[in-house]
């Protein structure tokens, strides 16, 4: 979450996904207080949610990112299977669709038989040595590392950008250069980019070169 440090300075309290995205939604959509509460702590750095509902979708959150970078890793030549550790693969197996199934089932089987959201501690195990994998393996390769240096300053450059010049933002009507509320909207707009969107932005409006761009690492 390349964005998280870069928008940061521009958000009192700092910018976390999570908290950010459930107060986007907070006034538009009339969310319920639960639903509200499991998006901003579906994240392993946030409080447990507030309802099994919640811890449900958390966990699928944990599941999925850490299953689904293992395969994407292995599809772009960054590991192999055979690489995963044994604590791992001997417990859930060596690709995604028989990690997802015994992990799920896992759950399914603890919830039915102690009422708690959780895994059982095999593994729970597994899952942690699995993230711990994911972190050395690829998360922090050299190379994986540059290239979140060049999001965040695309995503920073960017959020700069527009609440210097807040007119060039959709329907932006007597916000002021620099103040909190051209601030506020640059962040909700450069958080809502898609990859494709910032890039061309970058290009356009800060003058990058397309070879400082960041790609998928």
């Amino acid at each position: 979450h390349a964005s998280e440090g870069a928008l940061s300075p521009f958000v009192e309290g700092g910018y976390h996904h999570a908290v950010y995205g459930a107060d986007v939604v907070l006034a538009p959509l009339n969310l319920c207080a639960e639903t509200l509460d499991a998006i901003r702590n579906h994240s392993w750095n946030r409080p447990a949610p507030s309802t099994p509902e919640g811890e449900v979708v958390a966990w699928a959150d944990r599941l999925a990112y850490v299953c689904h970078d293992f395969e994407d890793a292995v599809d772009a030549g960054i590991v192999e299977p055979h690489e995963l550790p044994a604590a791992v693969a001997e417990v859930v197996g060596s690709d995604r669709r028989t990690q997802l199934h015994r992990f799920i089932t896992a759950m399914v089987q603890t919830i039915a038989s102690t009422g708690t959201v959780s895994l059982r501690t095999e593994e729970a195990e597994a899952l942690a040595a699995f993230r711990e994998f994911n972190y050395e393996r690829i998360y922090l390769r050299p190379e994986a590392i540059d290239q979140a240096d060049r999001s965040s300053r695309l995503i920073a450059g960017l959020a700069e950008f527009y609440l210097e010049h807040p007119a060039r933002l959709p329907d932006a009507v007597g916000l002021v250069p620099g103040s909190p509320e051209a601030t506020a909207a640059a962040v909700h707009y450069v958080s809502g980019m898609t990859d494709r969107f910032a890039h061309r932005a970058a290009l356009d409006l800060l003058g990058w070169d397309e070879r400082a761009l960041p790609r998928s690492a």
